[in-house]
C-alpha cells in the first residue's frame, strides 16, 4: 500500500531560519509523532525507531535513514527504509523538504511517499491511512511551530 503526501507552509521567518531548522534532521523527525527514539550513526545517516498501536497490531520498527541529497538552503531528500520483524511489516518512506523565499517570508513544501507491505497493510488499509494522516498533521503542526520560532 502506497500512498504519496504533499503539503506546503508559508511561514513568517527568513529562508536562513527556516532551513537552520529542517537541516536539523533529528527535530524534523521529532516531528513524528510515533518516533520513539533517533540515532545519529554516521554523516546523514540514522537508525529511528517507531512504536504505535495500530488496531490490534503493535508496531515497533527499525528505520534506517538515510539524507540522499542535500543542496545547502535549498532542499534535502531522505529515504527510511525498515521493518518490524514481529508482525512481518516493511515500511519504506521517501521525502522531499524545499525551501523557498516567498514575500519576505518563505515556502516549505513537503512531500514524499509512505509504504506499508505485510499483515498489517493487508489486514487494516484504511486504519494505516487514516492513522498516516493524523501523523501527517501532527507533523506539519509541529513544522509550522518550530520554523516559525
Amino acid at each position: 500500500m502506497k500512498q504519496e503526501f504533499r503539503e506546503t507552509l508559508v511561514v513568517d521567518a527568513s529562508p536562513e531560519a527556516v532551513w537552520a531548522t529542517v537541516s536539523d534532521i533529528p527535530t524534523v523527525l521529532s516531528w513524528i509523532s510515533i518516533v520513539e527514539s533517533v540515532e545519529d550513526v554516521a554523516t546523514g545517516r540514522y537508525r529511528v525507531v517507531l512504536a504505535d498501536k495500530l488496531g490490534p497490531f503493535k508496531l515497533r520498527a527499525d528505520i534506517a535513514v538515510d539524507v540522499t541529497d542535500r543542496v545547502e538552503n535549498e532542499k534535502i531528500r531522505a529515504r527510511g527504509d525498515g521493518e518490524d520483524r514481529q508482525i512481518g511489516s516493511r515500511l519504506i518512506v521517501e521525502v522531499e523538504l524545499d525551501v523557498t523565499p516567498q514575500d519576505g517570508g518563505t515556502k516549505l513544501d513537503v512531500g514524499g511517499s509512505y509504504e506499508v507491505t505485510g499483515r498489517p497493510a493487508a489486514l487494516g488499509a484504511g486504519s494505516i491511512r487514516k492513522k498516516a494522516s493524523t501523523i501527517l498533521s501532527e507533523f506539519f503542526a509541529a513544522a509550522e511551530r518550530d520554523v516559525t520560532g
